[in-house]
């Protein structure tokens, strides 16, 4: 089955950049964040190659997006645990 195209924009493709500069966006402000993606993402960086990271993270706020979407509700961060 073929992706939708709008324009002569693959949407996958589109949805998947769109994705990924966001988390770039979030990754520049990752030792800020005190909450626990916060700490996972600073976690994740130290390991990792930037643009592995930026994938993860893309796919993580993907997955959250899609639960508030399915289930109804808004997001809440959760607490870092020490």
């Amino acid at each position: 089955m073929a992706n939708a195209t709008l324009i002569g924009i693959d949407l996958g493709k589109h949805c998947f950049f769109l994705h990924a500069q966001g988390a770039r966006a979030v990754m520049r402000y990752a030792e800020r964040r005190t909450d626990a993606l916060g700490r996972w993402l600073q976690a994740l960086l130290q390991r990792r190659h930037s643009n592995v990271v930026a994938c993860a993270l893309a796919n993580k706020m993907a997955r959250i997006v899609w639960a508030i979407l399915a289930k109804g509700g808004e997001y809440r961060a959760q607490p870092a645990i020490a």
